[in-house]
C-alpha cells in the first residue's frame, strides 16, 4: 500500500491508467446502453421504462461504491497516515455525488410510470438522498480544510461517520415496508431475467471503470494544484527573505 505513497511513483501510474479506464468505462457504458435502449425487450409489469434498469442500478451502486471509498481512504489515513489517502477521499466525493444525484433522477422518472408518483418517503429513496447531502457536506468541509491549511483527519472522521449510511441504504427495502422492490440481486443468486441482468452487469463494469479514471484525473489535479501552491509559497518566502 505504501509502495505508491511517493507521489510521482503514482502520477507515473495515473498519467497512463486515467485514460485507459476512461475509455473502456465509456466504450461499455455506451455499448450498455444503447443495447439496452434498442434490444432490450418491455418488461409484462413495467412494459418500456424497464430500459433505464441498467443506468439507475448502475449509479446507484457507484453512489454507494464512492462514499465506500471515502470511508476506506479514510481508514487508511486516521490509521496508516497514507500521505494520498486524504486525496483519493477528496477525489472520489464529487463523482460519488454525481453517481447518487443520478440514480435519484432516473428514479424518479422510472417511478412516475411505474408507482405513479415521483417521490416517495420511504426508507430507500429516503436514505439515498441523505447520501447526496452527506457527499455535499463533506465536498465543502474538505474544500474548507484544504484552503485553510487544516488537518485533514477531521473530514477522514466525518467519511467513516458517514459510512454509517451505506448499510442502512443496502438493507432499507428489507427492514420498511416499501414501494420499491426487495433485493433483485444477493450473493450468488440473482432474480433478474439474464437479458436484464447482462446489460446491468456491463453498465456497472463501465462506470466503474469511469469512476476510477476520474478519481485518478482528479488525484492529479489536486496533486498539481498542491505542487503548485507550494512553489509560490517558496517564491513568497525567497522575496520576502530578499527584502529583508
Amino acid at each position: 500500500m505504501h509502495g505508491f505513497a511517493n507521489p510521482a511513483r503514482f502520477l507515473r501510474l495515473a498519467r497512463w491508467l486515467t485514460p485507459l479506464l476512461l475509455a473502456g468505462g465509456l466504450v461499455l457504458v455506451a455499448g450498455s446502453l444503447i443495447h439496452s435502449y434498442f434490444n432490450m425487450p418491455p418488461d409484462r409489469l413495467m412494459g418500456d421504462s424497464v430500459k433505464i434498469l441498467p443506468l439507475h442500478v448502475a449509479t446507484a451502486w457507484l453512489g454507494m461504491g464512492g462514499w465506500t471509498t471515502i470511508a476506506i481512504a479514510s481508514l487508511v489515513e486516521l490509521v496508516w497516515r497514507h500521505p494520498l489517502a486524504a486525496i483519493a477521499a477528496r477525489a472520489a466525493a464529487v463523482p460519488g455525488a454525481v453517481f447518487t444525484f443520478v440514480c435519484l433522477a432516473t428514479g424518479s422518472i422510472w417511478g412516475r410510470p411505474t408507482w405513479g408518483t415521483w417521490w416517495v418517503w420511504d426508507g430507500r429513496l429516503t436514505s439515498m438522498l441523505v447520501l447526496l447531502f452527506l457527499y455535499f457536506g463533506y465536498i465543502a468541509l474538505s474544500g474548507a480544510l484544504a484552503r485553510e491549511g487544516a488537518s485533514s483527519r477531521i473530514a477522514a472522521i466525518f467519511g467513516l461517520v458517514g459510512a454509517i449510511n451505506i448499510p442502512i441504504i443496502n438493507r432499507s427495502v428489507v427492514w420498511w415496508n416499501s414501494l420499491h422492490q426487495p433485493p433483485s440481486i444477493t450473493m450468488g443468486n440473482s432474480a433478474i431475467d439474464p437479458v436484464y441482468l447482462w446489460p446491468l452487469l456491463v453498465a456497472v463494469a463501465g462506470f466503474s471503470l469511469l469512476f476510477g479514471g476520474v478519481v485518478l484525473a482528479r488525484m492529479r489535479t489536486i496533486l498539481a494544484d498542491m505542487q503548485a501552491e507550494a512553489r509560490l509559497r517558496r517564491k513568497a518566502m525567497q522575496v520576502a527573505e530578499g527584502l529583508e
